[in-house]
């Protein structure tokens, strides 16, 4: 089977994102690389030095979510509204928590509530402009 791993671009503050995630989903950070450590060739200016140029959060089933930082120099970063990374917790208590968790200090678009179809769904954009879907299904 084929692993999709949602890769995300920030223009700054893509460490702050990512401790939010590991707030949200747990786990240690399987990689965390800054500019800084690239070859001395790669001229990273010393106000990009410190960004995250790869971070890895590891999830269920060996998928990962990543990201890093693009720096105004490595042609930064657009943000649109036609990407959303959706969440499926395995139970109802977890996938509140987990929305309520990014929709802190974001905008919610659709509150997490019951729906028509029978989910437990609702739909947010974090703090750091990241669109996100979670949905619980009850096996009952």
């Amino acid at each position: 089977m084929t692993s999709v791993n949602p890769y995300l671009g920030f223009d700054g503050d893509c460490e702050a994102a990512f401790e939010l995630y590991r707030s949200v989903f747990g786990g240690e950070f399987e990689a965390v690389n800054r500019y800084s450590e690239m070859p001395p060739d790669a001229q990273v200016s010393s106000v990009d030095a410190d960004k995250i140029m790869h971070i890895s959060l590891p999830l269920a089933d060996g998928q990962a979510l990543m990201g890093s930082d693009r720096p105004p120099g490595m042609g930064g970063t657009t943000f649109g509204d036609s990407v959303a990374i959706s969440v499926s917790p395995d139970s109802a208590e977890d996938s509140r928590r987990i929305f309520e968790a990014l929709a802190a200090g974001g905008q919610v678009s659709m509150p997490y509530e019951r729906q028509f179809w029978g989910a437990d769904y609702g739909m947010c954009t974090d703090r750091f402009g990241i669109n996100w879907m979670v949905n619980y299904t009850p096996t009952e």
